[in-house]
C-alpha cells in the first residue's frame, strides 16, 4: 500500500542529507562570516532541500508521479546548488579551492561534463527504476545531484580558483542549457512511457503514465530554460556593459 500523498517523508537518508547541509552551512558561517544576502541564500538552499526531500513532494515523487520526482531532481541538481554556492563568501571560496583536487573539479571543462553525466546516468530508465526500489541508491542519486550541481555553479559564481570573464560565463551557461535541455524535451515528446516503476504506480489526480511523463519533461525543460537563461542573460548584459 502506498502512503497518503499528503504524508511527510521522514526517511533517515533524506534527514541526514538535510542535516549535513545545515551543519556545513553553520561551519561555513563560522569560518568566514558571509553577508546577509549570502547567508539568506545558504539558508534558502537548505530549506529548499528539506522542502523537496522531507515533505509530501517526496512522498508523491517516490510512490506516485514521475513529474514530482523530476521536480525534485531539478531542485537538487540546479536550484539548491546555486543557492548554496551563492551562500559561500569569497574568502571561504578561495580557501575551499586552494588544493589541486578542488581546482581541477571546479574547472569549467570538468564541472560541466560531470554534471551532465550525472544527470544523464540517473535518468537511464533501468537506473532510474532501480534507484526508486533501493533507498540507498536513491540517496546516492540525490547526493550526486547536489555534488555535481555545486561544481557546475562554482565557476559561475566565484572567481576562485578560475576567474572567468563575463563572456566566458555566459558561454558556459549557454552550453549547459543546450546540452541538458534535450533530456526534458525527449521525455515531453516520447509516445510511450519509459519508466516502468511509474507505469505500475497508483495514479494520482487523473494523470495517465504518459501524461505524467509529458508533464515531467515540461517541468525539466521549463526549469532549465528559466534558470540557465536568466543566468546567461545576466552575464551577457554584464559583458555588453563592459564592452560599452
Amino acid at each position: 500500500m502506498a502512503p497518503s500523498p499528503w504524508s511527510l517523508h521522514l526517511a533517515p537518508g533524506e534527514i541526514a542529507i538535510v542535516a549535513v547541509l545545515a551543519g556545513l552551512g553553520v561551519l561555513a558561517f563560522r569560518a568566514a562570516r558571509p553577508s546577509r544576502a549570502r547567508a539568506a541564500a545558504s539558508i534558502a538552499g537548505v530549506a529548499l532541500t528539506a522542502a523537496v526531500l522531507l515533505t509530501p513532494v517526496s512522498t508523491v515523487a517516490l510512490h506516485y508521479l514521475l513529474a514530482a520526482h523530476l521536480f525534485q531532481n531539478v531542485a537538487l541538481a540546479e536550484w539548491v546548488p546555486l543557492l548554496l554556492v551563492l551562500g559561500v563568501s569569497p574568502p571561504l571560496a578561495e580557501r575551499l579551492t586552494a588544493n589541486p583536487v578542488a581546482r581541477r573539479l571546479t574547472h569549467p571543462f570538468v564541472a560541466l561534463p560531470l554534471w551532465l553525466v550525472s544527470y544523464a546516468t540517473w535518468h537511464v530508465p533501468a537506473v532510474y527504476d532501480a534507484a526508486l526500489r533501493n533507498h540507498g541508491l536513491l540517496a546516492l542519486e540525490h547526493v550526486s545531484y547536489l555534488a555535481t550541481g555545486l561544481l557546475l555553479w562554482w565557476p559561475v559564481v566565484h572567481d576562485a580558483p578560475h576567474r572567468l570573464s563575463n563572456a566566458a560565463r555566459a558561454v558556459y551557461l549557454f552550453a549547459a542549457f543546450i546540452l541538458a535541455s534535450p533530456l526534458g524535451l525527449l521525455l515531453t515528446f516520447l509516445p510511450e512511457p519509459v519508466y516502468g516503476f511509474y507505469e505500475e504506480a497508483p495514479r494520482l489526480w487523473g494523470l495517465s503514465p504518459l501524461a505524467d511523463q509529458q508533464l515531467a519533461g515540461v517541468i525539466m525543460a521549463g526549469s532549465e530554460a528559466i534558470v540557465f537563461f536568466a543566468a546567461f542573460a545576466f552575464f551577457l548584459s554584464r559583458f555588453l556593459d563592459d564592452e560599452r
